[in-house]
């Protein structure tokens, strides 16, 4: 009876993360594409998509090649982008810390913003979930994803300039973080930390390496904070 409950959470992890692949698919495509012109090989190309799994740091460490930036300010790029993944396994620890250590570093390794954003909102909704259940979705989010990304990564790198510029591609990455983010907007709080986001991060766009983008999340976390102490 355990093992079938925990199979229908997976699955609905599965279904739940499925409808991300409208946005992941062309997202990913569009990195084989850009990979390949940046004059990485398809072992290279793969390597990113493999061992990242983490779409705007892998443009940002691919513009830094591009450059012929070093290696230490290509990581750091990339890890400046990413950073964000460390507050959300920040978030998760109340809901999965206690899992088996084989389960969190996987859950690691499959950490991105679809995975996180959607079983968050599981968790929230449904705070009576078990362990193994929160795993179980989790993972189930992440299966739905983590392999298209891969896919679809090689055909971008095969297919290259067969696609044609009128796909947009390049469309798929704000419109998927409008999707996971906006229903997360329920409190004033989070309103002031989006708004002050976006304000910050437009007036350091011009910052090398992703600054301008750490900067602004800090920027938000001290906003919502400021602004909920305020509330009660």
């Amino acid at each position: 009876m355990a093992a079938a409950t925990q199979k229908s959470v997976f699955l609905r992890g599965l279904r739940d993360g499925s409808p991300f692949l409208l946005v992941a698919v062309p997202f990913a495509a569009l990195f084989g594409v850009s990979a390949m012109e940046a004059g990485l090989s398809l072992g290279q190309a793969m390597g990113f998509s493999v061992l990242v799994i983490a779409g705007a740091s892998q443009f940002a460490a691919l513009q830094m090649i591009v450059d012929n930036a070093g290696i230490a300010l290509t990581l750091l790029a990339a890890l400046a982008v990413n950073l964000r993944m460390a507050m959300y396994s920040a978030s998760l620890v109340p809901y999965l810390g206690a899992a088996p250590m084989w389960k969190r570093a996987v859950a690691a390794y499959l950490m991105f913003d679809q995975s996180y954003v959607a079983s968050l909102a599981r968790y929230e909704a449904d705070p009576g979930m078990s362990l193994a259940s929160r795993a179980s979705y989790f993972f189930g989010v992440a299966t739905a994803i983590a392999p298209a990304w891969v896919i679809s990564t090689w055909a971008g790198a095969v297919l290259g300039a067969r696609i044609p510029p009128e796909a947009a591609l390049d469309f798929a990455l704000p419109i998927t973080f409008i999707a996971m983010l906006g229903p997360m907007l329920r409190t004033l709080a989070h309103v002031a930390a989006a708004a002050v986001s976006v304000v910050v991060a437009l007036a350091l766009a011009g910052l090398p390496s992703g600054a301008g983008l750490l900067i602004a999340a800090g920027c938000a976390m001290v906003a919502g904070v400021l602004v909920e102490e305020r509330l009660t």
